[in-house]
C-alpha cells in the first residue's frame, strides 16, 4: 500500500473527479458514511446514544455533515457545531450541512459565550464526538476558536474519531500544534498518511482505518507516489528462495566489526543476529583484549582479534588487517559497540574509504563521518546507514526537534546528497533510498525501545544481504526486526530485552518463507 502525501492525496482527488468523472459529492457521501459506520461499530450501537458533531467549513467538515446524517438515521442524537465561519462552507460541505438542517438538526455557529457554553454542556453528556474540524491541509498552530473546541474535547475525555486526520496534525510530518486532538479512532481516506505514522500524530491517530471511498484503484497505485507501507506482501518477494543445495557459504558470509572495553554487549547481539537472520556464517572482529571473553560467550559466531588502543578499543593499526580479512565476506557490519575513541574514528573512517564490500555502518560508525558525510559518495558500494534520530540529528548537525519537523524532506534530501540507505529507527522505521523511494514499516512496538535493539537491527539487515533481491535487504531487515520484537511483545510486553527480540528473529522469518 502505498502512503500519500497531503498535496498528493490532493491530486489524487482532483484526477477522480476531473479524469474519472467521480462527483465530489459522492466522494464526500462515502467518505461520511465509513465515518458514520466506523464509529457505530465502535461504540457498539449508536441508536438512544448522544453524538456531538464538530465540524469545519472545508470538506472535512462536509464529511462530518455526511457522518450526522447516517448516525441520526440510525438513532442517535444529534449536537452539531460548525467550528469556522458559515460564508466560508465549501459548496458540497454547505450543501450537506442544508440537508442535515431539513431533517430536523440544529447546526449551531461558535460566535458567542452563550455558544460555547451550549459545546461545553454537550461534551460534558454526550457518549461520543465526532472530529471534522480540520483535515490534511492543516499545518502549523490552529485559529483560537479550533484550538479551544480542541482542549475542550481532550479535556472531557469521551470516546473521538476523526475523519482523514485529528484536528492539530500535520499529515506530512505528524508534527503537532500547542492543542491537537487526541482520538481513539481515525478513519482516512485513499491511502494512509504520513502523519498517521510518526509521534506525536501516531499517538493522537488512536486505531486507524484506511477506506478508498471509491477512488479509482490505479490512482492510488501512481508509481509518483513514492511512499510504501511495509507489509507482508511486500516484503515476501523481496527474500530469495533458498535452494536444496545451499551450504554455509552460499547464504552469506558476513564480517562484524564491532565491541569495545564495556561494550560487548552490542558486538555480541549483532553478530549472533546475523545467524539468526539466516546467513550462514558470522565473524566478529574485536579488540584482542575482548576475543577470549567472547569466544566463551559466543558458539557459532566466530572471533577475529584486531590491534586496539590502550582503552580497549580497535586501533587504527589494525586497519590493513581489517581490509584483508574483509575480502573474503560478502558484506561487512561497522559499528555497534565500537567506541569514540579518535583512534577508532580514524580506523572507523580508512577503513570504509578503502573495503571493496557492501557496507552496514551502524551507531559509532555512523559518529565517526559527523561533518565528513562527503566520503559516502566515493564508497564502492552505496552504504546502509542505520542511525537512530539523535543519530541521524548529529549527523546533518540539526537538533531532533529540527529533524522531526521535516522528517521525510530531510532524510531524502541526505540519501540522494551522500548516495546513501538510510534506516532511520523511531516509533515507525523509515527507508530511504537515493533515488527517493521511501518505506515505512508496519511492524514495532513500544517495548522494543530497548537498549541492544538497534544493534539487532543491523545485525539482522547484514544477515540478508545475500538472501534478498539485490539492494532490498534493509526492507526485509525492518520488517523481519519489528515483527520479532511483536512476537517478543506478545509474550512479555513492554519488559522485553533485545535478545528476546534476537531468538524470535527465526520464528519472524518462517512467515514469510
Amino acid at each position: 500500500m502505498k502512503i500519500a502525501l497531503a498535496n498528493e492525496m490532493k491530486k489524487i482527488d482532483k484526477r477522480a473527479i476531473e479524469e474519472y468523472g467521480v462527483p465530489e459529492i459522492l466522494l464526500m457521501e462515502n467518505a461520511g458514511r465509513e465515518v458514520a459506520t466506523a464509529f457505530e461499530e465502535y461504540l457498539g450501537g449508536v441508536a438512544g446514544k448522544r453524538l456531538c458533531i464538530l465540524a469545519g467549513s472545508g470538506n472535512n467538515g462536509g464529511d462530518a455533515f455526511v457522518a450526522a446524517r447516517h448516525l441520526m438515521n440510525h438513532g442517535a442524537q444529534l449536537s452539531i457545531f460548525l467550528v469556522g465561519n458559515p460564508a466560508h462552507l465549501t459548496k458540497s460541505a454547505a450543501l450537506n450541512r442544508d440537508i442535515i438542517i431539513k431533517m430536523g438538526s440544529v447546526v449551531h455557529v461558535l460566535e458567542t459565550e452563550r455558544d460555547w457554553d451550549k459545546l461545553q454542556v454537550t461534551l460534558r453528556f454526550v457518549d461520543g464526538v465526532v472530529d471534522g474540524i480540520l483535515g490534511t491541509g492543516f499545518s502549523g498552530g490552529l485559529r483560537d476558536s479550533a484550538a479551544r473546541v480542541v482542549r475542550m474535547v481532550n479535556s472531557h475525555g469521551k470516546p473521538v474519531i476523526s475523519i482523514d486526520l485529528p484536528t492539530g496534525i500535520e499529515a506530512d510530518t505528524g508534527c503537532a500544534a500547542p492543542e491537537a486532538i487526541q482520538a481513539d479512532l481515525t478513519v482516512t481516506f485513499g491511502l494512509p498518511k504520513f502523519g498517521h505514522m510518526l509521534c506525536p500524530g501516531e499517538t493522537a491517530t488512536g486505531k486507524l482505518l484506511v477506506d478508498d471511498i471509491g477512488i479509482p484503484k490505479a490512482l492510488l497505485e501512481d508509481e509518483e507516489i513514492r511512499q510504501t507501507y511495509l507489509d507482508e506482501p511486500t516484503v515476501a518477494p523481496i527474500l530469495l528462495p533458498r535452494p536444496l543445495d545451499a551450504h554455509k557459504g552460499s547464504c552469506g558470509r558476513i564480517l562484524v566489526i564491532a565491541g569495545s572495553r564495556g561494550m560487548t554487549g552490542a558486538a555480541a547481539l549483532a553478530s549472533a543476529a546475523v545467524l539468526k537472520s539466516g546467513a550462514g556464517i558470522s565473524v566478529l572482529a574485536l579488540p584482542e583484549s575482548l576475543h577470549e571473553v567472547m569466544e566463551g560467550k559466543l558458539t557459532e559466531v566466530m572471533t577475529k582479534p584486531l590491534a586496539e588502543t590502550a582503552a580497549g578499543a580497535i586501533d587504527v593499526a589494525a586497519t590493513s588487517e581489517a581490509l584483508a580479512l574483509a575480502e573474503g565476506f560478502d558484506a561487512v557490519l561497522v559499528g555497534p559497540g565500537l567506541g569514540r575513541t579518535q583512534e577508532t574514528q580514524t580506523f572507523v573512517q580508512d577503513f570504509c574509504s578503502a573495503v571493496k564490500k557492501p557496507l552496514i555502518l551502524d551507531a559509532d560508525a555512523i559518529y565517526a563521518f559527523r561533518g565528513k558525510t562527503e566520503a559516502f559518495k566515493n564508497f564502492a558500494f552505496v552504504p546502509i546507514l542505520t542511525p537512530h534520530l539523535g543519530e541521524m540529528a548529529h549527523l546533518l548537525e540539526l537538533k531532533v526537534e529540527e529533524l522531526r519537523t521535516s522528517l521525510l524532506d530531510m532524510t531524502r534530501e541526505a540519501a540522494h546528497e551522500y548516495h546513501a540507505v538510510f534506516v532511520v529507527k523511531s516509533e515507525c522505521t523509515t527507508i530511504v533510498y537515493p533515488d527517493g523511494q521511501v518505506f515505512i514499516t508496519s511492524k514495532g512496538n513500544a517495548g522494543m525501545a530497548t537498549a541492544g535493539a538497534g544493534d539487532v537491527l543491523a545485525g539482522t539487515i547484514a544477515g540478508l544481504m545475500k538472501q534478498t533481491a539485490a539492494g532490498l535487504a534493509p526492507l526485509a531487515g525492518v520488517y523481519i526486526h519489528g515483527l520479532a520484537g511483536d512476537l517478543a511483545a506478545d509474550e512479555k510486553g513492554y519488559g522485553l530485552i533485545a535478545s528476546d527480540i534476537l531468538e524470535n528473529l527465526p520464528r519472524a522469518l518462517r512467515t514469510l518463507c
